[in-house]
C-alpha cells in the first residue's frame, strides 16, 4: 500500500468528477466523502469504490447533477425522491434535513426513495453526531444474502447505522446485516487472508472462513443467523414503505445496476429532552464501564463502536492514506 495525502486524493477524485459534469462544489464534496471514508479505515467503501461509481455514471444509473426533491411532509416527517443522484450526496443532504427537523421538533425523519449506493453508511452517523444529534439510518440493497435456511440470496445486507454524540469521541455503530460486507470479503480475498470467524457458506453449503469461497457462492452469513435474516427483512420493509420506493426483491443482482434504493434517516436532539450535561455524563459513564471491563486478551482492550476509527483517522492524516497502488493507477487513468 502506498500512502497518499488526504488533499491529493480528494483533488484527484474531484478532477475526475469535474470532467464527468459535476459542478465544482459537488465534485469537491463527493470527493471529500470518498476520501474521508478511506481515511477512517473503511477501505472497502471509499476510494476502492470510486471506479465502480464512475462506471455507474457512464451507464446512466447515477445522474450527476440531480438533487433530492421533497415529495410530501407532515410535521417532523418528510418523504423525498433522490432522482437517482449521487448516493453519498443524496444521503448527506437527507441526514442534513433530518438534523434541521430535529432542531425544530426534537426529532427528524426523512425517507428517501430512488437514490443510489450511499457508500459508507457510517458517514451519516458521524454527520449527525458532529451536529450533536443521535443519528439512525439505514438503506436497502440488492439481494446478496440468503434468508436463514435458504440457498439463494433474497435479502439485502441492509447496513444499519446508529450514532451517539460524545465530546470525547462519538460512538458510531456501522454494521451490515451480513457478518462481513461484500466489500470486506473482497478486501480479505485480495490480501489472500482468511476471515477471523465464519462469514458465509461455500458451494457445498458448509460454513467457511474463506472469503473467495463465499464470494463464489454468493451466500454471505446473516449476522446472528436467523436474527440477522429477520432484521434485514424489516429494515427493507420500513425503508420501502416509508419512502414508497423499491424493495430489495425489486433490485437486480448486478452491482453496476444497483440503482433506485430506499433509505431512512432519523435525527434525535438529546438537548430537547433534558440537560445536555446529563446526557453527556450518561454516555461517558457507559464508555467508562466498557473500558473497565476485563478483556479476554490483554493486548486487545474492549472498545466502543467507532473508537478505533478515531485512531485510524488521526494516523492516516499524519502519515497519508493507504491506497493500493494498482487501484491508484486505475483512478489516475480515469
Amino acid at each position: 500500500m502506498q500512502r497518499i495525502p488526504f488533499a491529493e486524493i480528494q483533488a484527484t477524485l474531484a478532477g475526475v468528477l469535474l470532467k464527468l459534469g459535476f459542478s465544482s462544489a459537488r465534485a469537491q464534496h463527493c470527493a471529500q466523502l470518498f476520501t474521508q471514508t478511506t481515511c477512517d479505515g473503511v477501505y472497502s467503501h471509499g476510494v476502492a469504490r470510486f471506479p465502480r461509481f464512475v462506471a455507474m455514471i457512464h451507464n446512466g444509473n447515477v445522474h450527476v447533477e440531480t438533487e433530492p426533491t421533497l415529495v410530501t411532509h407532515f410535521g417532523a416527517v418528510e418523504r423525498w425522491n433522490g432522482n437517482r443522484g449521487p448516493g453519498n450526496l443524496n444521503a448527506w443532504a437527507s441526514m442534513d434535513r433530518a438534523i434541521a427537523l430535529a432542531r425544530e421538533h426534537g426529532i427528524g425523519f426523512v425517507a428517501l426513495a430512488d437514490t443510489n449506493h450511499w457508500m459508507r453508511g457510517g458517514t451519516y452517523g458521524w454527520q449527525a453526531a458532529d451536529a450533536g444529534m443521535i443519528g439512525i439510518c439505514w438503506t436497502n440493497t440488492l439481494p446478496n444474502v440468503p434468508a436463514w435456511g435458504g440457498v439463494e440470496p433474497c435479502l439485502g445486507n441492509n447496513p444499519l447505522v446508529i450514532a451517539v454524540p460524545r465530546a470525547a469521541g462519538h460512538v458510531v455503530l456501522d454494521m451490515a446485516m451480513s457478518q462481513f460486507s461484500y466489500g470486506a470479503l473482497e478486501s480479505y480475498s485480495r490480501r489472500g487472508q482468511m476471515l477471523p470467524v465464519d462469514g458465509g457458506f461455500n458451494a457445498a453449503g458448509d460454513l467457511t472462513r474463506d472469503p473467495a469461497a463465499i464470494l463464489a457462492s454468493n451466500r454471505a452469513l446473516p449476522i446472528g443467523y436467523w436474527k440477522g435474516s429477520g432484521l434485514s427483512t424489516v429494515l427493507d420493509m420500513i425503508a420501502a414503505m416509508t419512502s414508497l420506493g423499491i424493495a430489495t426483491h425489486q433490485l437486480g443482482s448486478d452491482p453496476l445496476q444497483e440503482a433506485g434504493t430506499s433509505q431512512v434517516f432519523f435525527a434525535i436532539h438529546p438537548a430537547s429532552l433534558g440537560p445536555a450535561d446529563q446526557s453527556a455524563r450518561i454516555v461517558d459513564e457507559i464508555v467508562a464501564s466498557l473500558h473497565r471491563s476485563p478483556a479476554a486478551q490483554p493486548d486487545a482492550p474492549i472498545r466502543y463502536p467507532g473508537e478505533r476509527t478515531l485512531q485510524i483517522r488521526a494516523e492516516n492524516l499524519v502519515l497519508g492514506i493507504p491506497v493500493d497502488p494498482d487501484l491508484w493507477q486505475q483512478i489516475l487513468a480515469l
